[in-house]
């Protein structure tokens, strides 16, 4: 998985934004930073795939494109 910071530049480019502008627009209407915020959306939608019962943790980890299960595990702690 890229950092959150990846998902920041991929995203402020996915909207022709500078991944500054992009930033500051973040900054501006939620209060957080744009890794903080996109890091929390991360975690949002993990702990909803969690509670599938039919995943592993693992699977749920690929998914999300982790490339090793501890960083997603990391993510929770």
């Amino acid at each position: 998985m890229t950092t959150s910071r990846g998902h920041w530049f991929y995203c402020a480019d996915q909207l022709n934004l500078s991944a500054n502008y992009f930033g500051d627009l973040i900054k501006k209407e939620t209060g957080k930073s744009a890794q903080e915020y996109i890091q929390n959306k991360i975690i949002d939608v993990a702990k909803d795939k969690v509670f599938d019962i039919h995943k592993t943790i693992n699977e749920i980890a690929s998914e999300m494109g982790f490339k090793y299960p501890q960083h997603f595990t990391h993510l929770f702690k």
